[in-house]
């Protein structure tokens, strides 16, 4: 399965609070595993349920109205400690994007180096995002990585016709991997043949 990351249209989940902290969407005893897989059903484990296993039913993923490849997500997330255990289960969750006004620097780059892209937009948008999907779970959003736009559906006011949106800012390098599917290594296999020119013309 490729793991490239181009145009994403999708529903989206809403989680409309700030500070979501690393623990909270992994608690720390679920670390002890190595491989990248299963995190997904732990993800926001202590929030989605309760004690004895049951799933809290206020709480916004146990919510079925509310499905899709895209997690928007108040200010602040990601902070805390620096566990890469977070994308991984956000991104086994499901979740290929991640929208919020501020992410932790540590969980932005976790987040890039796992095929998890984190979309930065400003406070405004992202509200607007949060009434669309509050007044339509089914508003699809549309995250297009070559040219680094997040877009709504067309606006019902008139005053404001066509789509809303916004342009994000990425690392150019991360943009490429995630465009390729390359991770670190298959980035420089990808340019083999220019790395292997240089060290010829310095011979």
């Amino acid at each position: 399965m490729s793991k490239a990351i181009d145009k994403i249209n999708s529903t989206a989940v809403p989680l409309d609070q700030e500070n979501v902290d690393t623990d909270q969407i992994i608690p720390a005893r679920f670390l002890k595993a190595t491989s990248r897989d299963g995190f997904g059903e732990n993800l926001f484990r202590d929030w989605r349920y309760n004690s004895d296993g049951s799933p809290k039913k206020d709480f916004i993923l146990n919510n079925p109205v509310y499905q899709g490849k895209i997690l928007v997500a108040g200010a602040n997330f990601g902070c805390g400690s620096s566990r890469e255990h977070a994308a991984w289960a956000i991104k086994d969750a499901g979740f290929d994007v991640v929208v919020s006004s501020f992410f932790a620097d540590i969980f932005k780059n976790n987040a890039l180096n796992n095929f998890l892209l984190p979309v930065t937009v400003s406070e405004a948008f992202l509200q607007k995002i949060f009434t669309a999907i509050q007044k339509d779970p089914a508003t699809v959003i549309n995250v297009d990585l070559a040219t680094q736009t997040i877009s709504l559906p067309a606006d019902n006011d008139r005053d404001k016709p066509g789509r809303s949106a916004e342009t994000f800012d990425i690392n150019n390098y991360k943009k490429t991997c995630l465009l390729n599917g390359y991770d670190d290594i298959d980035y420089l296999l990808s340019i083999r043949g220019d790395i292997e020119k240089f060290e010829l013309s310095h011979l």
